[in-house]
């Protein structure tokens, strides 16, 4: 059955987001389930040069796609699509999948540091990029391949993560500085996956924002790469979003 189509046949689009340290795909478990189910289905690249840049990347990305939007993103994904859905009025729902939701004017860096669980700021090592200006460089940070395993993916077989750690994708530092603008999380419907062994994001940090967002939460066994280690679990709640969405994305797409 396709769960995705609006009455008069236009179709909502999930819109994957990635994180830090990660690319689209890391999304390749869901995005098969989602395919099999129906789903129309894009998974971007996050460009990870800071807060401003990527959120006014995808944002661009959402405003092109015909018809009603899910958006859904992991670990830092989830600061940028709180920016991006704010400008895009097709957007009818958000799901952080192990991912951060700010509010206005917080950091990745502040919330990070507020985080028992998490272990990620010690397992990051600072590197630098030219940023075009002359010999001017910037700072950007990759998990050290020894702690990827243990910081982001532990539930998954080590030769695993030691490709993923070879292929990640560093992170400007103005991803964790910058401050996020209006949430847009405040105006849409949200659902989110807690994965209870989170030693990235922090499950608790990823908890406590999904409860003041008042999202749906799903808590799922497994670690920071829960959609990798869990691509199930994960798409079932993306269905379950889907099906309580379908009315506004019906409303939308007439």
């Amino acid at each position: 059955m396709d769960t995705a189509s609006s009455t008069n046949g236009t179709p909502l689009t999930v819109v994957l987001v990635h994180g830090a340290f990660a690319d689209s795909s890391s999304w390749n478990g869901v995005i098969e389930r989602l395919l099999a189910a129906g789903v129309q289905v894009i998974a971007p690249p996050n460009p990870l040069r800071g807060v401003a840049h990527d959120s006014a990347y995808i944002a661009s990305l959402l405003t092109q796609i015909p018809g009603p939007v899910l958006a859904v993103a992991h670990s830092y994904g989830g600061v940028v699509i709180s920016n991006a859905a704010t400008g895009a009025d097709n957007v009818v729902g958000l799901v952080y999948v192990a991912a951060f939701a700010p509010d206005e004017g917080e950091s990745l860096l502040q919330i990070a540091s507020d985080s028992r669980d998490s272990v990620l700021v010690s397992a990051l090592r600072p590197l630098q990029y030219p940023t075009g200006q002359g010999s001017e460089t910037a700072t950007e940070f990759a998990v050290n391949p020894e702690h990827f395993h243990e910081a982001f993916a532990a539930d998954l077989p080590l030769a695993q993560t030691a490709v993923m750690a070879a292929t990640q994708r560093p992170a400007a530092e103005l991803a964790f500085s910058e401050p996020s603008g209006a949430p847009a999380w405040k105006s849409l419907p949200v659902w989110a996956v807690v994965a209870t062994g989170d030693k990235a994001a922090g499950s608790d940090v990823v908890r406590s924002m999904a409860d003041r967002a008042k999202a749906t939460i799903v808590e799922i066994e497994g670690s920071h790469a829960i959609m990798i280690s869990q691509p199930q679990a994960v798409t079932d709640l993306i269905l379950t979003a889907i099906a309580d969405l379908a009315p506004a994305a019906a409303t939308m797409a007439s």
